[in-house]
C-alpha cells in the first residue's frame, strides 16, 4: 500500500465514531475500536520491547519463527497483530493436532517459541522433548485461558509493560517480500506443508478482498453495520483474513465463538444479549442485539446447519449475505439452506488455496455486469489474478476439458518453508497449480468432484456426503480407479446400505461415462474424516482402504 493511500486510510478510520468491534461470545466481554487500537499498540510493545524493558525483544531482523497454537479468542487476535506490526514472522498451527501432527509442525516451522492456549499445554510439553523440536519451555507462553502457576501468559505482558509505562513499539516497515506467516496446507494427502506468506501477499489480497466487497453485498447495503459470527478456525485462512487481517476494513462487529458448536450457532443470529464494555470511565453493561448480517461458512457447517432441528425455529431475518468457502459448495446443499433466507439473502461461494493466501474465485452478484454463473460454477477470477487450465503435457486445456488450474498474481506465495523440491513441483514460471486431486484413468483426466456431485444428485436423496479418491485396481501399477465412499441420509438408512449401493450404481452409470464409473466401488461410512476447515481428507480413506487389501493378500 503506498504512503499517500495509508495516510488516507489513518485519517479515515480517526474520523470513525467508537464502536464495539468484538464480543466474546463465552464470557459477553466486548471491545470497541479504540480499546483494540490501544491493546494491540501494547502488544506489539510487549512483544517487541529490549527484554531490559520488560518485553520479548523481537525483532524483524532476527530468525525467530513465532508458534501460535490456539482456539479463537480475542488474544489470537491481538498477537496476530502486534506480531505484523513488529514484522515478526508466525507459525499457525492446529489446535487440534495430535502429538504427531503437533511434532511434524514444530520440525517443519523450526519455531524457536510458542503462545499455546492452557487448554493444549499438555500437549506440547510431551513434545519438546523430542531433539528436533527446538523450543525450549521457557520460550513457551499462555496464549489464552487460566495460566498455571508459573507460566507468563500474553495478557500479563501486556499489563506489564502498560504498568511500566514502557514507551511503544513503532510500527516496524516491510516490503512485499518480507515473510508475514506460515499457514500450514490441509494435508489432504501427505503430510502438510508450511505455506509462506510474504505482507506484499497480505496486501494484495486485502485489496482484492475490497474489490469484491464493493461489488457484492456492501454495495446494496452500504448503511448497514455488519455483524458477523467468527467462529471458523483463525489458525486457517479463512478464518485469519475474515476476522483478523479484514476486521479492520470497516465498522464492524465480531461475536467471536471459540469453536463450532451448531446448537450455540444457531442461538448467536437472532440474539439479545448483555454486553460488558470495559470502557476507559470505567465497566458499562449493555444490552446488545446481535441481530447478524453476515455468515462466513464452509460446507460441512452448512450441512449441520441445515440438519439442526434448532434451525426451523431461528430467525434468519437479519442475514444479509452469506459466503461459503474451503470446499465446494453443492447446489443441493446451497439451496437447502436458501430455504430459510429471505429471497433478497445472498448465497455465494468462492475458491481459494493457502498458495494464493485466501481467494482465487468468487461468484458475482447479479448487480456486476459479469452475468450469473452455472450453478455449478465457483465463480471467476477475483481482481488481479490470471489463470490457465493445463493439460499433463503443460499445453492448455479446451474449453470444458478437466486438467490442472494454474494461478498467477500478487497473492500468490513464493513457496513452501524449507521445502526446494515441493516449490519447484508446484510452482511454475510464477503460476501456482491445483490439480492434483484429478485422477488418470486409461489416459484419460477423471475429476472426483463431478463423480461425487452425481452421486449427491440421486433423485431420492439416499446420502448426505460423498467423496470420491483414486485407489489400486487399474490396468496398470500406478494407475488409480475411482472409489466412493458415501454417508447415508435418513432415506438411505431406511433402505439400507446395500439397496443405497445399488441403486447408486444404477444411476451414475446411466449418468457418466464408462471410463469415470467407481470401479474402486462404493463404501458407506459413518462419516468422513475431515479438516478442521472442512475438507475431506481422502489420504485417511485410501490409505485405510489400501491397508485392508494389502492385508487380505
Amino acid at each position: 500500500m503506498s504512503c499517500l493511500a495509508d495516510r488516507a486510510r489513518r485519517e479515515l478510520v480517526a474520523k470513525w465514531p467508537d464502536f464495539t468491534i468484538q464480543i466474546d461470545d463465552q464470557t459477553g466481554h466486548g471491545r470497541t475500536f479504540r480499546e483494540v487500537q490501544r491493546r494491540l499498540a501494547l502488544g506489539a510493545t510487549a512483544l517487541g520491547a529490549p527484554v531490559a524493558d520488560g518485553g520479548l525483544g523481537l525483532s524483524g531482523d532476527s530468525d525467530e519463527i513465532i508458534g501460535l497454537l490456539g482456539f479463537n479468542s480475542l488474544e489470537y487476535f491481538d498477537i496476530v497483530h502486534s506480531l505484523l506490526m513488529i514484522t515478526t514472522p508466525f507459525a499457525l498451527i492446529s489446535v487440534y493436532s495430535t502429538r504427531f501432527e503437533l511434532a511434524h509442525a514444530l520440525k517443519l516451522t523450526k519455531a524457536t517459541r510458542l503462545f499455546v492456549d492452557a487448554k493444549v499445554l499438555d500437549n506440547v510439553l510431551a513434545i519438546i522433548e523430542d531433539p528436533d523440536v527446538h523450543i525450549k519451555s521457557e520460550h513457551i507462553y499462555i496464549l489464552a485461558g487460566s495460566p498455571p502457576n508459573g507460566w507468563k501468559s500474553f495478557s500479563h505482558m501486556i499489563d506489564a509493560v502498560e504498568h511500566r509505562n514502557v514507551p511503544l513499539v513503532p510500527v516496524r516497515p516491510a516490503t512485499k517480500d518480507t515473510l508475514a506467516y506460515l499457514i500450514m496446507s490441509s494435508g489432504t494427502s501427505g503430510l502438510p506443508k508450511a505455506v509462506m506468506t510474504t505482507h506484499g501477499n497480505v496486501i494484495c489480497s486485502i485489496l482484492q478482498g475490497v474489490a469484491i466487497a464493493e461489488s457484492t453485498h456492501e454495495k446494496s447495503q452500504p448503511h448497514t453495520m455488519p455483524v458477523t459470527i467468527a467462529v471458523l478456525p483463525m489458525f486457517h485462512s479463512y478464518g485469519l483474513h475474515a476476522y483478523i487481517l479484514r476486521a479492520t476494513l470497516y465498522r464492524a462487529t465480531y461475536v467471536i465463538m471459540q469453536k463450532w458448536d451448531t446448537t450455540r450457532y444457531l442461538e448467536c443470529i437472532p440474539k439479545h444479549a448483555a454486553v460488558v464494555l470495559p470502557l476507559l470511565l470505567g465497566a458499562n453493561t449493555r444490552q446488545f442485539r446481535y441481530r447478524v448480517t453476515q455468515l462466513s461458512l464452509i460446507p460441512s457447517t452448512i450441512h449441520q446447519l441445515v440438519n439442526h432441528p434448532l434451525i426451523k425455529t431461528t430467525d434468519f431475518s437479519s442475514i444479509i449475505y452469506i459466503n461459503s468457502g474451503a470446499a465446494y459448495l453443492p447446489p443441493e446443499l446451497a439451496a437447502q439452506l436458501s430455504k430459510f433466507l429471505r429471497k433478497s439473502s445472498v448465497l455465494t461461494q468462492s475458491y481459494g488455496l493457502s498458495e494464493t493466501t485466501l481467494t482465487a474465485l468468487a461468484r458475482p452478484s447479479a448487480d456486476t455486469g459479469l452475468g450469473s454463473p452455472p450453478p455449478t460454477a465457483t465463480g471467476v477470477l477475483i481482481p488481479g489474478l490470471e489463470a490457465r487450465i493445463v493439460r499433463a503435457d503443460g499445453s492448455d486445456a479446451a474449453a470444458g476439458e478437466t486438467g490442472e488450474l494454474w494461478l498467477r498474481g500478487g497473492n500468490v506465495v513464493p513457496g513452501y518453508w524449507n521445502n526446494a523440491q515441493a516449490t519447484a513441483d508446484a510452482f511454475v514460471n510464477g503460476f501456482a497449480d491445483r490439480g492434483k486431486d484429478t485422477l488418470k484413468v486409461s489416459g484419460v483426466q477423471v475429476s472426483p468432484m463431478e463423480i461425487e456431485d452425481v452421486l449427491l444428485a440421486h433423485p431420492a436423496k439416499l446420502i448426505s456426503d460423498a467423496t470420491v479418491a483414486g485407489v489400486s485396481g487399474g490396468r496398470t501399477a500406478d494407475e488409480k480407479v475411482p472409489r466412493a465412499w458415501v454417508v447415508l441420509s435418513a432415506a438411505g438408512k431406511a433402505q439400507g446400505a446395500s439397496a443405497v449401493i445399488e441403486a447408486l450404481e444404477a444411476w451414475y452409470k446411466e449418468s457418466l461415462s464408462k471410463y469415470k464409473w467407481l470401479r474402486g466401488g462404493i463404501e458407506v461410512v459413518d462419516e468422513l474424516p475431515k479438516t478442521a476447515t472442512g475438507k475431506t481428507m481422502r489420504r485417511v480413506l485410501q490409505d485405510e482402504y489400501e491397508r485392508r487389501v494389502k492385508a487380505k493378500l
